[in-house]
């Protein structure tokens, strides 16, 4: 009994995330912290690494912070939050900056509807290049308009 509720409680972890990367985003990122995401927008550094890679840093912190106190204590819901948050973390990372942006050269052929929904929805997304007025949506829950044949 207790797999099934490590599995609904990693499920809901990884699901809670892609409501907390939608509020990061729209009013961490495109808030008070705009100073380190900008860069994001405007590529005005020729640098690898952003300074939105900060927000990486975080819920990697976040993450092992939840599975070093369920070692360390009677807390074994810890784990599967943990990991829930670290299967975000590389989810994301797979599409948004190697699928979308491409910071590593992989995965450019994909093609399907899926793939060119998640393009096409980004694409507008950075069009705005200030802090107002981006959009802002989630990675795996796309709104549907931006899904056509």
């Amino acid at each position: 009994m207790q797999v099934i509720y490590w599995i609904g409680i990693f499920l809901s972890a990884f699901c809670v995330m892609e409501f907390m990367a939608w509020f990061t985003h729209k009013y961490i990122m495109h808030g008070f912290l705009w100073s380190l995401h900008k860069d994001h927008h405007r590529k005005d550094h020729d640098s690898w690494f952003e300074r939105n890679d900060a927000f990486f840093i975080f819920y990697a912190i976040v993450s092992m912070s939840f599975i070093m106190v369920a070692s360390e204590t009677s807390f074994w819901q810890g784990y599967p939050i943990g990991l829930g948050i670290l299967a975000y973390g590389i989810a994301y990372f797979l599409v948004h900056d190697i699928f979308i942006h491409q910071r590593f050269k992989l995965f450019r052929n994909a093609n399907n509807w899926y793939a060119r929904g998640v393009r096409r929805a980004h694409k507008i997304h950075h069009k705005h290049l200030g802090k107002e007025e981006g959009e802002c949506f989630g990675m795996l829950f796309v709104p549907f308009k931006y899904f056509k044949k």
